[in-house]
């Protein structure tokens, strides 16, 4: 058995499917991490869906900003870009299905027994391992309980650093921040979305948020994505997977029992 944590898909499912043979993945043997964003700006965002959906417990698939995009555009609270492949989804017959299970999705994972967790952006620098995984519950809950109003507060340009004082939706878009879309923090944790670039090219007294000195969560093993200008990171401590399929360069695969990666190269499809 073995366990293959895999960057953002980005609806690429051909190259998911390749890469997928390139590891001799067998799903009645091994399991999948999904850093999320398993949709958009690739051509077959709902086959990607309905692959991971079909591999049932034999995968572990993360919510990314991509895929809360969708549900808070199919929820009435979003607007679709230019450069968004979702329509086939919205459009689909199984729409529902595949809404409903990918809203189920949860926000972070730590497997104790590997020792590695898992998230698709970011943990602030005061949470440890236990602590972001109680704030993701938060988030999955609201997404349980009241979906409508969560992805009606959303989005936000304020407040734009953690404090356990804070309550309502600016908790959850705090931590929703956090765990899908920040890269860069300063040590207290305020962070700047507007900065993408690799590191070096981010404002003064940011670092990316694996790179602070006081991270709580440091010595446990983490995988992420999202921060495809990053590309493949591999430390004692750190992975991250976002190596740009969708931008014309690869799909990643690290196992987590060996460490070994394996990646396959990949068109264009972004715009």
């Amino acid at each position: 058995m073995a366990t293959w944590a895999i960057g953002d898909i980005q609806g690429c499912y051909d190259e998911l499917r390749t890469l997928l043979r390139s590891i001799g993945f067998r799903p009645d043997r091994d399991r999948l991490w999904l850093v999320g964003d398993l949709i958009n700006r690739g051509p077959r965002s709902a086959d990607v869906l309905r692959f991971v959906r079909a591999l049932g417990d034999g995968a572990v698939s993360l919510l990314g900003n991509h895929d809360l995009h969708l549900l808070a555009v199919a929820a009435g609270h979003g607007r679709l870009k230019r450069s968004d492949t979702l329509q086939e989804i919205l459009d689909a017959p199984d729409r529902a299905a595949l809404l409903e299970w990918l809203r189920e999705r949860p926000l972070f994972h730590h497997d104790p027994d590997l020792n590695v967790a898992m998230v698709h952006a970011a943990l602030a620098p005061s949470w440890d391992i236990r602590a972001a995984a109680a704030r993701a519950g938060e988030v999955s809950s609201a997404l349980r309980s009241d979906p409508d109003g969560y992805f009606r507060h959303m989005y936000g340009n304020t407040p734009h650093r953690w404090d356990d004082a804070l309550q309502g939706p600016q908790r959850l878009r705090v931590i929703t921040d956090y765990l899908t879309r920040v890269r860069f923090c300063q040590p207290d944790g305020t962070y700047d979305m507007r900065a993408k670039g690799p590191p070096g090219s981010q404002p003064a007294g940011f670092l990316p948020w694996y790179a602070l000195p006081t991270r709580a969560s440091a010595g446990t093993p983490i995988v992420f994505g999202h921060w495809s200008t990053v590309g493949m990171v591999a430390t004692d401590d750190v992975f991250a997977l976002d190596t740009g399929c969708v931008w014309g360069r690869t799909l990643s695969a690290l196992c987590l029992e060996e460490r070994r990666w394996v990646s396959v190269d990949c068109p264009q499809h972004g715009r």
